[in-house]
């Protein structure tokens, strides 16, 4: 239903909460990296909030419709137009057989969400349309979409044109290319000692280039260990980040030497660096949304804290939100 003119820069099917329930045969959750954004899209077309849809990172697709559809565009703005008419962001939009979409550079934010009413309709693998394109696991074909594909749509969806998404419900993204990051302390926190800490939550951390759906890599000053992290059985290694091999969360700030990686979407369930701190669910979509070269400020929050503000966006994810 949605044939492919051009890809965009490594646009590729989500779902949401992704593949959950196989880390431990090494396939993590995948999804998409703002998760209110894209579940938002998706109760703008009708559908569930975790039907898969298009995540478009930085550079957005060329598509055409090849029936009638019923869509929305949310997250960043890539300057969409239909059969070159710009249209509005956070609206349900009603497209012809034959229109063609395009999308261009995001011009604020990191990364768009295009739902279609009905859901695209791929194959599931262990349970998820989410693309793992490091592992060649769903999507079509397991990666990325490319020129030329026609990416298959649910027919029965009960979309209409029209919709909005009220303006208090949205995510308010960073203009000034600073964001302030939420982070919950642990797993081990107990290995940095109390200026490392201190170092981290009032230092302006950038976002390298060397970042992906893997893993955002921070360029930053030094971290200064507890007498733990020094003094330790040789099993845990010989680098004062090194620990016994452990399972690594979602959200893990990865300790690899001297180099801080926020494990995201596509990340590796474990190794042997320590993690001291935790970028919570509720502050995923700030790092789906932010780019390369800006600048990342942490605050700390408790996990009680963290919980309360994940149900307070999966609230909004619903039929309240829309006008």
């Amino acid at each position: 239903m949605l044939e492919v003119i051009k890809s965009g820069l490594e646009t590729s099917i989500q779902d949401w909460p992704g593949r959950q329930g196989y880390l431990k045969v090494g396939f993590p959750w995948s999804g998409p990296m703002d998760h209110w954004s894209f579940r938002l899209a998706n109760v703008l077309v009708g559908n569930a909030p975790g039907a898969a849809g298009l995540e478009c990172q930085f550079i957005g697709p060329t598509l055409r419709f090849t029936r009638e559809a019923i869509f929305a565009l949310t997250g960043a703005d890539m300057q969409a137009k239909l059969d070159g008419q710009p249209l509005p962001q956070w609206e349900s939009i009603a497209a012809r057989a034959g229109q063609t979409l395009e999308m261009s550079f995001a011009k604020t934010g990191a990364r768009a969400y295009l739902a279609v009413a009905g859901g695209i309709n791929n194959d599931a693998f262990f349970g998820s349309r989410a693309t793992f394109q490091k592992g060649g696991l769903g999507g079509i074909d397991g990666h990325a979409i490319k020129a030329g594909q026609v990416l298959p749509v649910a027919v029965g969806g009960h979309g209409r044109a029209g919709r909005r998404v009220r303006l208090d419900q949205r995510p308010v993204f960073a203009t000034d290319k600073r964001w302030q990051i939420e982070v919950c302390a642990g797993p081990n926190d107990d290995w940095i000692d109390d200026a490392g800490q201190q170092r981290f939550l009032t230092t302006d951390w950038k976002l390298s280039s060397k970042s992906d759906r893997g893993g955002f890599r921070l360029d930053g000053p030094q971290w200064t260990f507890t007498h733990r992290a020094h003094h330790k059985p040789p099993e845990n290694g010989s680098d004062p980040a090194n620990i016994v091999d452990h399972g690594y969360p979602l959200g893990a700030i990865n300790l690899a030497g001297q180099t801080p990686i926020i494990l995201v979407n596509d990340w590796p369930d474990g190794g042997g660096f320590i993690n001291p701190y935790t970028v919570p669910g509720c502050a995923f979509w700030k790092l789906g949304q932010s780019r390369p070269g800006e600048t990342y400020q942490f605050r700390q929050i408790s996990v009680a804290t963290a919980q309360a503000r994940a149900r307070e966006i999966t609230a909004s994810c619903a039929e309240s939100s829309i006008e």
